[in-house]
C-alpha cells in the first residue's frame, strides 16, 4: 500500500477560491486579535490611523505599513519595559526563542503550545509532501536550541509516525548511519558535503548507504550546488526554508518552487524599497504575515514583516503534486548581498561558478569571497576556494568557467571588468580558508569597502 501523498489533504488541495476565502477569514481574525492582545499592534493601529475593522481580505494587508527586525528591537527590552510584541501572558508561554543577534540585540520571540502545532503541522506537510512517512528514520543535523527548525522537525516526525535522530551536528559517528539505517537526513549542503568526505576516508561510499532522501535546509543554495551534492550522494536532494518568525515552506516531490502554507501565513513580495509590492514572476523582499485561525492564539503576532529575504512567487496555480498552494523561488538572504556598481550580488552568485561540474574534479566546494575599494572608484572581488591540492588545479579553467557562469546570471558586470571591475582568484589547501577561524555560522560573501 503506497503512503498518503498529503498531510492535510483538505487543506492542501483547497481550490484557488476556497483557499483565498479562508485566508480572508483568518486576516480578519488576525488583525482582531492583534488590536485586542497585541500591545505593539494596538499602539501601531492607533497611531497610523488604521480602523482594524476596515481590514477585511488579504489585499488590505498591502495598504498597511511594514514593520521590521528593527520595529521588534525597539519594542523590546532593553529599550522599552516590556516586550510589545507578546500577545498573551506569560502563563501561556510555552518557549522563548531569539534570533542570532548578528545585527545587534538578539529579537525575542515567544510561542505556545499552539504555535509549536501550527509550526510542527507546517514541517508535516514538508515532509510528507517529499515523501517522507511513517517508519522514516530522519537524523537532524541542526541545532535544538534558540533555533526552532529542529525542534519543529522533531514535533512534526511525531505527527507522521517517523523516527527521528537528533544529532544536532553533523559530526556524528558513522556508527549512527550503520546502526539505525536511517532513510533520510536534514542538514546544509556544505555539513552533507563534508560527511560524504568523512565516510569515504572511512572506506564507505556514500551511494551505497540507507539513506533515501537528503533535505537541505537554514541558508539558501545554488542549484549548481544541490547537484554536485546530488551526484555525491546519487539521492534526491530538496529544500526547505524556515524561520523562528514562522516562514515554513518546502519543495515537494517535483523541486519545482517552495509551497507556501497559505493557510497559516500570508506571504507578499514588495519591491527593494518597499514601496509597493510586485507582480508574480517579479523578485522583491517577502513580507510575511501570521495566520490565526477563528479561536486561536499566538505569542508573537507579525502583521506586514519584513523577513529580509528576497525571492519570486513563481506560480498560484495548482501543482502537479496535487497541492494548490503557490510556489515561491528559494529565498535568499538580504544580509548575504552586496551592491556592486548599482547591481546586486549575492553569495549564490558567487557559489553557482565555484560548483560548475568540471570544477568539482579540484574542489571541495568551499569558497568565500571579499569585496574590496579599488583604484580610482572601481571594485575589486577576490574569489577563494577551497582545493583538495592546489598544485593539481587548473587554474585557468576553473577561472573561465566561474567567469561565463557569473556573467551569466550579472551580465551588467560584464562590461566593467579591467576598467571598474577586477576579479582575482585564489585557491587554498584544505582548511585554508579564513571562514574556519571565525566562530559561528561562516560569512561566504564579506563587503570590506
Amino acid at each position: 500500500m503506497g503512503r498518503d501523498p498529503f498531510f492535510d489533504p483538505a487543506i492542501e488541495t483547497m481550490s484557488r477560491g476556497d483557499l483565498d476565502a479562508l485566508v480572508d477569514e483568518r486576516v480578519r481574525y488576525t488583525v482582531a486579535y492583534a488590536q485586542e492582545h497585541s500591545p505593539f499592534y494596538r499602539k501601531w493601529f492607533r497611531e497610523h490611523g488604521i480602523e482594524p475593522g476596515a481590514i477585511r481580505e488579504h489585499e488590505d494587508l498591502l495598504t498597511l505599513p511594514i514593520v521590521s527586525g528593527k520595529t521588534i528591537r525597539e519594542n523590546q527590552p532593553p529599550l522599552t519595559p516590556e516586550f510589545m510584541f507578546r500577545s498573551v501572558s506569560w502563563d501561556e508561554i510555552f518557549t522563548v526563542h531569539e534570533t542570532s543577534g548578528t545585527s545587534g540585540t538578539p529579537k525575542s520571540f515567544f510561542l505556545t503550545w499552539e504555535d509549536w502545532k501550527r509550526y510542527a503541522a507546517k514541517y508535516a506537510r514538508i515532509f510528507v509532501s517529499q515523501g517522507f512517512g511513517k517508519g522514516d528514520r530522519v537524523v537532524i543535523c541542526a541545532s535544538y536550541g534558540m533555533n526552532v527548525g529542529a525542534n519543529t522537525m522533531t514535533l512534526a516526525a511525531r505527527d507522521i509516525g517517523m523516527t527521528i535522530i537528533p544529532t544536532g551536528k553533523c559530526s556524528f559517528p558513522t556508527r549512527i548511519l550503520n546502526s539505525y539505517r536511517p532513510t533520510g537526513i536534514v542538514g546544509s549542503v556544505f555539513k552533507l558535503l563534508h560527511l560524504a568526505d568523512r565516510l569515504k576516508s572511512e572506506g564507505i561510499d556514500p551511494k551505497e548507504t540507507s539513506l533515501e532522501r537528503l533535505v537541505v535546509g537554514g541558508e539558501s543554495f545554488s542549484e549548481e550546488a544541490r547537484a554536485h551534492l546530488a551526484r555525491v550522494w546519487d539521492r534526491n536532494v530538496y529544500n526547505t526554508y524556515g524561520s523562528t518568525e514562522g516562514t515554513m515552506c518546502g519543495e515537494c516531490a517535483e523541486r519545482q518552487g517552495l509551497h507556501v502554507p497559505e493557510d497559516l501565513v500570508h506571504l507578499d513580495v514588495y519591491d527593494p524599497a518597499l514601496r509597493t509590492f510586485v507582480h508574480e514572476g517579479e523578485c522583491g523582499r517577502a513580507i510575511l504575515t501570521t495566520l490565526l485561525p477563528p479561536g486561536g492564539r499566538c505569542g508573537t503576532l507579525l502583521i506586514n514583516y519584513d523577513t529580509e529575504d528576497t525571492t519570486v512567487i513563481l506560480t498560484r496555480g495548482p501543482c502537479s503534486c496535487g497541492r494548490t498552494h503557490m510556489k515561491i523561488f528559494t529565498p535568499q538572504r538580504e544580509a548575504e548581498t552586496v551592491w556592486i556598481h548599482g547591481i546586486p550580488v549575492n553569495r549564490v552568485d558567487i557559489e553557482r561558478g565555484v560548483f560548475q561540474p568540471e570544477n568539482m574534479d579540484y574542489l571541495t566546494g568551499e569558497y568565500e569571497a571579499f569585496v574590496y575599494a579599488g583604484k580610482d572608484g572601481g571594485v575589486v572581488i577576490r574569489v577563494s576556494m577551497e582545493a583538495r591540492d592546489p598544485g593539481a588545479v587548473r587554474r585557468e579553467d576553473i577561472e573561465e568557467r566561474f567567469l561565463s557562469s557569473f556573467f551569466r546570471y550579472k551580465p551588467g558586470l560584464a562590461p566593467l571588468i579591467g576598467d571598474e571591475l577586477e576579479i582575482v582568484f585564489s585557491f587554498l589547501p584544505p582548511g585554508g580558508l579564513e571562514l574556519y577561524r571565525v566562530k559561528g555560522r561562516p560569512r561566504r560573501l564579506v563587503d570590506r569597502r
